[in-house]
């Protein structure tokens, strides 16, 4: 009888303490050590005290954010000593320059959050205590950062090439935008490429494609340059021959700007200067069977940076042709040539 009785309280002991809402065996440092090894895993563990008047809900939510976050300080700290030891080595080689402003990108344009994170939580009522853990399995997160460096790559190689046919169009402005769009995704690179040396130390240059990287970062930062050179110039323009409105002044004045490198937008927002052009006509007089008249012009050049009018001016320019539409049509193409010549100086 006393066997049957103290089976029994050794049983409902064990109930009380393994049963139904026991305590996670991950609880003890040494099962996480052996469950999540350090060579295979990154973990993140707190716990909390449920404070009067605060619901076990939001300890528990609060429990798992703060777990993670414990998880993705200890990468950081690895990726930022990584950059770190890169911006030095890059420096030392001179490979390139911008060297930090890269690496710095590289760190704030990355996603806040590690891919494939898992939690766990445990409330102990008896304690008024919360514990919550969160794993990553870092050959998980090499393969997802892995792809996802192939796939950036593969977008950063498009847009520049984009850019490269855009620029020999003559769509300066275009290209630039492409070359905009291409750098965030470099930094979005170089972080994943620091975060699988991070968690491979022994990962070869070719799965990280570091070579390929910065061959492409170079061609941007070259084709950059070039582009940098160009002067964007917005032209508004309003033409009046005879009554009919042409395009004969704003073309000519193109076509000329452009041998001297400048490019033209359609968007006033993209250009660094905008020129507005007014044009009338008006007859003068006749002789021999040559008709004359006056091409009446006024231009203004506006500075899109310093946000101020740096140039204007007042041109009346002369033509003759046997036909009134002719001799205006040659006054125009004359007070085109005077816009070039005096806008040299401004826009070059």
């Amino acid at each position: 009888m006393k066997k049957i009785v103290l089976i029994s309280c050794f049983f409902f002991a064990f109930l009380a303490v393994f049963g139904q809402g026991s305590a996670p065996a991950w609880l003890s440092e040494n099962v996480r050590a052996l469950r999540y090894p350090e060579e295979s895993f990154y973990t993140g563990f707190v716990y909390y005290f449920v404070e009067q008047g605060k619901s076990q809900q939001s300890i528990v939510e609060n429990a798992k954010t703060e777990a993670q976050a414990d998880l993705v300080k200890q990468i950081r700290l690895r990726v930022e000593a990584k950059t770190q030891s890169n911006i030095y080595t890059q420096n030392t080689k001179g490979n390139y320059s911008e060297t930090e402003s890269f690496f710095s990108e590289a760190k704030t344009a990355a996603d806040a959050e590690i891919t494939g994170i898992k939690t766990e939580t445990y409330y102990d009522e008896k304690e008024k205590k919360v514990y919550a853990l969160a794993y990553v399995n870092k050959y998980e997160l090499i393969g997802y950062y892995k792809g996802n460096l192939s796939l950036n790559i593969t977008q950063i190689e498009g847009l520049l090439q984009t850019a490269k046919d855009l620029e020999t169009n003559g769509e300066k402005s275009k290209a630039r935008q492409q070359l905009e769009a291409a750098k965030p995704l470099f930094a979005k690179v170089r972080y994943a490429q620091d975060l699988m040396n991070v968690f491979d130390p022994n990962m070869s240059s070719d799965d990280l494609q570091q070579q390929k990287t910065e061959t492409l970062y170079n061609q941007l930062v070259q084709m950059q340059a070039r582009l940098a050179q160009a002067v964007y110039v917005f032209v508004e323009s309003t033409e009046d021959l005879f009554g009919t409105s042409v395009d004969i002044v704003a073309n000519k004045v193109k076509a000329e700007l452009a041998i001297n490198g400048c490019s033209f937008v359609d968007d006033n927002e993209d250009a660094d200067f905008k020129l507005r052009i007014r044009v009338t006509t008006r007859s003068s007089d006749k002789k021999d069977n040559i008709v004359f008249c006056y091409a009446d012009t006024a231009i203004e050049l506006f500075d899109n940076h310093k946000q101020k009018v740096v140039f204007s001016d007042e041109i009346a320019q002369k033509g003759g042709s046997n036909s009134l539409d002719k001799a205006g049509r040659t006054a125009m193409a004359n007070a085109a040539a005077t816009i070039v010549e005096k806008l040299s100086n401004w826009v070059k």
